[in-house]
């Protein structure tokens, strides 16, 4: 498969799958209004017509799904392995599970016009769906699964993005807010209208009683069971197809010779896995990290080059040309792989069997500190008086992250890692990571005024903070093992404490942080500073003592 053809189905599913999510978006936002009346909601219905009922919107709306509802079929076919994390699953689930509960709905308003030559109104589907007790479930678990499956992609889709962090909790709110407004102005609607044909159980006010001719139900019960059939078909044809041994067969050979017997399609870490062969991958096989790469020492001619995410991961580490991601190089014929990140020195045997060598992905705020000079102050100190500094130092530290609702993850000579956010929400984290920043100001000030006359120059101290995605896992060898966190964050934290030290100032500290903790840093130094191995400029406040922010933030912190 060449890579060409890979980048155009992923697209093809992406831009599929946003005119769908356009038009749920269009169709929920006419049952809202059925919080106005049950004519807004018509009026809605006509205008929403003159798109997604024209030649063009039809051909465009039926494209769309066919094309997703088939890409979607062809990417269940391909995938080796149905272990997944759950919300892919769910994903995937919600997706195949749409056309069953949507087809009553779908062959009520779009099949049935074409045999009556009239066009189904709200009042009409409103009446029907209200009648019974089945119908109403079903509509709502309609509603709500297909509105799951897009929030689901659209995220799997986001989730990467730089700016997705800044418009979450927005995004969030919307995901959350459609629904409800679209289920009830759906109640609303139905309740509006006035009981009439009671012998039909039926719902509606003498202004909206149907004249629309009967189309006969048992033709309409057919078309609905042969579209029954035929995506059920599809679904229990792909689930057949991946069960018969017609993809070809590949070996992938290891070191230690053992070998991995695959059908054709398999990735090296897929096969890795299916052959019991432990395997690192930290971010799960999705290629967001190079643990899982692999040295090729035979096979690699004829094989597909990377991809673009691959490719970039792999400049990114400065890979040679036989080093490849194992989660996604699929070879097509067999290969001998040499794992470069052995499970054992990396200390996670235990991390691997129990979550099948995945770690976990959170956005935590990072906080970096290092005290200034401190080798020039241990100079003119007896050892002893030093060790007894640095721990009163060491214990400042730890309970001003500690009170602030942090963790210490490791102390590095004079310098301590801490993380917030493995148990409280993303914006909690980089608010208390702020916090946490005036603890240690005002605490180092502290340090200075006890060892007044026994210090030749003041303690200072450098901060850097930054905030985003990590990987946490436990990381280590044997004793030494801990949970720690790894990734560019935590890179990115460092070097701004070290910027913090160019600019002779305690604290720097990305914007982005500052405007996720709901904060306002103006009047203190802002830079824009170019970061190694990144294209994009970082945004970073420079503040002299980190205690003068105290002011900005809420009592609570």
């Amino acid at each position: 498969m060449t890579t060409f053809s890979i980048s155009a189905r992923k697209k093809i599913h992406l831009i599929s799958g946003a005119v769908l999510g356009t038009f749920i978006l269009c169709h929920f936002f006419n049952h809202s209004l059925g919080l106005i009346s049950i004519d807004a909601m018509e009026s809605g219905r006509r205008t929403f017509n003159l798109l997604w009922h024209s030649v063009p919107g039809t051909i465009l709306l039926y494209g769309a799904l066919l094309l997703h509802f088939m890409m979607a079929l062809e990417s269940l076919y391909r995938r080796q392995t149905l272990r997944m994390p759950a919300r892919e699953a769910f994903k995937i689930v919600f997706g195949l599970s749409l056309p069953f509960v949507l087809m009553v709905h779908v062959v009520a308003a779009r099949v049935e016009p074409i045999f009556s030559g009239i066009e189904a109104t709200y009042p009409d589907i409103l009446r029907s769906l209200w009648s019974s007790s089945i119908g109403t479930t079903r509509q709502t678990a309609a509603l709500l699964l297909a509105w799951s499956h897009g929030c689901l992609g659209a995220w799997f889709w986001m989730r990467g993005r730089a700016w997705f962090p800044r418009y979450e909790i927005l995004l969030y709110t919307i995901a959350l807010l459609v629904p409800i407004f679209a289920l009830l102005g759906f109640v609303n609607g139905a309740r509006s209208l006035e009981r009439v044909y009671a012998e039909h159980g039926g719902y509606g006010d003498t202004a909206y009683v149907s004249h629309k001719p009967r189309v006969d139900p048992a033709l309409m019960e057919n078309i609905r069971l042969a579209l029954y059939a035929g995506f059920g078909g599809l679904i229990a044809g792909t689930l057949a197809l991946r069960a018969l041994p017609t993809r070809g067969r590949i070996r992938v050979r290891y070191p230690d010779g053992r070998v991995a017997a695959v059908s054709l399609g398999f990735s090296v870490l897929e096969a890795s896995r299916a052959a019991g062969i432990p395997h690192v991958s930290v971010c799960g096989g999705r290629g967001r990290c190079s643990t899982c790469r692999v040295r090729v020492i035979q096979g690699l001619e004829g094989q597909p080059a990377p991809e673009t995410a691959e490719r970039a991961t792999l400049a990114r580490i400065g890979a040679p040309d036989n080093v490849r991601l194992a989660c996604q190089f699929r070879p097509v014929h067999s290969v001998t792989v040499v794992p470069i990140l052995d499970t054992d020195s990396l200390g996670i045997k235990k991390q691997l069997a129990q979550q099948d060598g995945e770690g976990r992905e959170r956005r935590i705020a990072v906080l970096f500190c290092d005290l200034r000079d401190f080798t020039r102050i241990a100079e003119h100190k007896l050892p002893f008086d030093t060790v007894f500094l640095l721990n009163r130092y060491f214990e400042m530290v730890g309970e001003a992250v500690e009170s602030s609702g942090g963790v210490i993850d490791k102390f590095i000579g004079d310098g301590a890692l801490a993380i917030f956010g493995l148990k409280s929400p993303f914006q909690e984290a980089c608010l208390q990571s702020l916090a946490a920043a005036v603890r240690l100001s005002k605490g180092i000030q502290a340090l200075n005024q006890t060892f007044h006359g026994e210090l030749e120059q003041p303690l200072r101290l450098a901060i850097g903070l930054h905030a985003g995605p990590a990987i946490i896992g436990e990381m280590g060898y044997g004793r030494a093992t801990s949970l720690t966190a790894v990734g560019d964050t935590i890179n990115t934290a460092s070097r701004l404490e070290g910027l913090a030290k160019e600019h002779d100032a305690e604290l720097a500290v990305s914007v982005e942080l500052v405007r996720r903790a709901g904060l306002d840093l103006e009047g203190n130094m802002r830079l824009d500073i170019g970061l190694r191995g990144r294209q994009a400029k970082l945004e970073t406040w420079i503040v002299d003592s980190a205690d003068h922010i105290a002011d900005a933030l809420p009592a609570s912190a």
